[in-house]
């Protein structure tokens, strides 16, 4: 009997292993997206991929509960100090819903989420609150590495950041039933009751001061700090404070068939944002975003300098359902935006399709950019839309660089072709002074426009050729 027992124990164990290594095989292995390298425009330096250790443990050997009541930060650092010490590997988020605080990623760690795993931030932000006084920042984005190699979080699990509880609400932007829902959660109404701030909530206490303080404090939802070889791979991810999935200042980032998604209206809701990243790639991603979608960014004035540029990029195979830009580069630009791809994606409902947009204070040298067989339909704007003078404000804020007379944009080297839009206000917009916006092919493409089939100031150097324009031969705009 007891050899039985034993017999049987050894198989259940046995099951289980076997189990984690189907449920990780996509990571161990991984999808080969060499293939998108072919045939480029330019040539690019693809990313390497992590190289995790083939060791698995699962949270709930730490202490952790899915029950979505019960807090797992604790297990979650337990899980990864332990694996940090034997050389890092998988740590496998099994099905339920895990309530947890901040969860700072080591090298050579991997955090794969089970099919119908959902970690969820608490809305107590006092367990957000950054204790460590090593930065100025109130509190710390949700997934955080810094400084760290060799890191990815990966699985077909989602990550939900809570941000109710954290962004501010423009009343024109949400229904009398939505604008009701946020003030039965408490928070404060601004002077002219326009904006309403998740300050003081019912059951969040607040952090700062005022009203203004807490919404500027929010943070990002997934942020990654000068790391090497990360990776992002079939997660959802949604309802961000902040942005959703933010690397930056990284090398070698793959950002793998993700979903990313938040209220159309969320105050800063960018989705995918690289911030001076070298040798990148976002693709097979789906994208339904309050903000920008996929966004190429390299800081502003003598910071972004600093860092350097976002450089080597390949943006392919994603969708983009809603979004205040379907692929932008800005609005902060100033390390410079180089070496970029962008092919083979859709837009569908997005606010602008192909968005370009600095200024002053923020702006830095735009080049070496190839865009080619993009559809878009029901864009509310422009299709392809170039702002040398664009304006950044937080809400109840002002533009901090307004004014400025440094970091000038420098638009130029930007080749788009065979881009296919049904519907938009405006086909293609450029605004900006005299050498900021030049040396801009836009080629081969059919755009179906409401109002008018280009903006283009004068100041602005765009050769604009084979482009149809058309639009309803009745003007019911």
């Amino acid at each position: 009997m007891t050899k039985r027992l034993t017999a049987i124990f050894l198989f259940i164990s046995f099951i289980g292993i076997t189990s984690i290594f189907a449920q990780d095989k996509r990571v161990t292995e991984g999808k080969d997206f060499s293939y998108l390298y072919k045939n480029l425009p330019i040539p690019l330096q693809k990313p390497q991929l992590p190289r995790i250790p083939d060791r698995f443990v699962k949270l709930t050997a730490y202490g952790a509960v899915s029950d979505g009541i019960t807090l797992c930060t604790d297990a979650f650092v337990k899980a990864i100090d332990d694996l940090s010490k034997r050389g890092g590997g998988h740590l496998i988020v099994e099905d339920g819903i895990w309530l947890t605080g901040p969860v700072m990623l080591k090298s050579n760690i991997d955090i794969n989420l089970s099919r119908n795993a959902i970690v969820k931030m608490t809305p107590d932000k006092s367990k957000h609150k950054n204790t460590t006084n090593k930065t100025s920042k109130i509190v710390i984005p949700a997934f955080y590495a810094k400084n760290a190699h060799d890191v990815s979080i990966t699985g077909l699990g989602a990550i939900d950041g809570s941000g109710a509880y954290w962004r501010p609400v423009k009343k024109s932007k949400v229904s009398a039933a939505e604008w009701k829902q946020y003030c039965q959660m408490g928070g404060i109404i601004s002077a002219k009751g326009d904006i309403w701030y998740p300050y003081n909530l019912r059951n969040a206490p607040s952090l700062t001061d005022s009203p203004e303080e807490e919404a500027n404090a929010r943070a990002d939802l997934i942020r990654f700090e000068r790391c090497e070889r990360v990776l992002f791979q079939d997660i959802t991810v949604q309802n961000s404070p902040r942005f959703h999935v933010h690397p930056c200042y990284c090398k070698d980032v793959s950002v793998l068939g993700v979903t990313v998604r938040c209220p159309w209206n969320a105050q800063n809701g960018d989705a995918i944002d690289l911030s001076n990243c070298q040798r990148c790639l976002v693709t097979e991603c789906t994208i339904d975003a309050g903000d920008d979608g996929i966004c190429l960014k390299s800081g502003s004035g003598k910071t972004g300098v600093e860092y350097g540029p976002c450089r080597d990029v390949l943006v392919e195979d994603n969708t983009v359902i809603h979004a205040h830009g379907g692929f932008v580069i800005g609005s902060d630009a100033s390390g410079g935006v180089q070496n970029v791809v962008v092919r083979n994606n859709r837009f569908m409902g997005t606010d602008t399709g192909l968005r370009f947009k600095t200024s002053y204070g923020r702006g830095g040298a735009t080049e070496n950019i190839y865009i080619s067989n993009i559809v878009m339909t029901d864009i509310r704007d422009q299709a392809i839309v170039f702002e040398a003078a664009y304006s950044n404000k937080q809400v109840g804020q002002e533009d901090k660089h307004a004014g400025a007379t440094d970091f000038a944009p420098d638009f130029k080297d930007i080749h788009i072709e065979k881009v296919t839009c049904r519907g938009c206000k405006t086909g293609i917009l450029a605004k900006g002074e005299e050498g900021l916006i030049h040396d801009i092919d836009i080629k081969n493409s059919v755009i179906f426009y409401i109002k008018e089939a280009t903006e283009i100031q004068k100041t602005c150097k765009l050769d604009v050729s084979n482009v149809t324009f058309k639009t309803f031969e009745f003007d019911f705009w």
